[in-house]
């Protein structure tokens, strides 16, 4: 059930180790979406004076129902169409991939996930984008963020889903860019 505290805590830092990538020499930005979003924000509540911002995408801070109807369906989809086919391409093993998404997030412990406790300790700056229409979660996402750290900057994407960097790559890389170049 914390699976993504293990990826931000322990498994993030030590890739960075492993490709050499030291915060304290280099301007470093996390870019992560859903839960890789989510990912990004718990080691920025953990090492963000090390990084010089997070950008988010469609980040998820707590289950909504919304997220669990869309897993419900994702689950229906990967049986009886050719999701399985469509997350080879990206995934060596999409059975485990998948299985190991779908069945946490569905899990009936899972719907009192949240990581909205941790936010205020995160000290760098946020992007936080997300889709008007996504349909794995709302604005009470990426709302939820900005409450708990007013300096974050919002974008909110009409016409556009689960994955703005898909459905909106221009408004998305003209975001990441505002955000990036405004930082000393």
């Amino acid at each position: 059930m914390d699976f993504m505290h293990q990826q931000a805590h322990e498994v993030l830092p030590a890739l960075m180790a492993a490709l050499a990538i030291d915060p304290a020499r280099e301007t470093v930005y996390l870019f992560g979406h859903s839960d890789g979003a989510s990912i990004a924000l718990l080691h920025a509540a953990r090492f963000g004076t090390s990084l010089a911002g997070v950008v988010v995408l469609a980040p998820h801070i707590l289950v909504e129902d919304i997220t669990i109807t869309s897993i419900e369906k994702a689950r229906e989809a990967y049986r009886t169409t050719d999701l399985k086919q469509r997350l080879a391409r990206h995934h060596a093993d999409p059975d485990s991939a998948f299985w190991g998404w779908n069945q946490i997030w569905l899990d009936p412990r899972f719907t009192q996930w949240s990581i909205e406790e941790t936010l205020p300790s995160i000290t760098c700056p946020v992007l936080a984008i997300q889709g008007m229409d996504d349909e794995y979660g709302t604005m009470i996402q990426i709302d939820g963020i900005a409450a708990r750290l007013p300096e974050t900057t919002l974008v909110k994407l009409a016409q556009c889903g689960h994955s703005p960097h898909k459905d909106q790559p221009d408004q998305v890389i003209a975001a990441v860019r505002r955000f990036t170049e405004s930082r000393p």
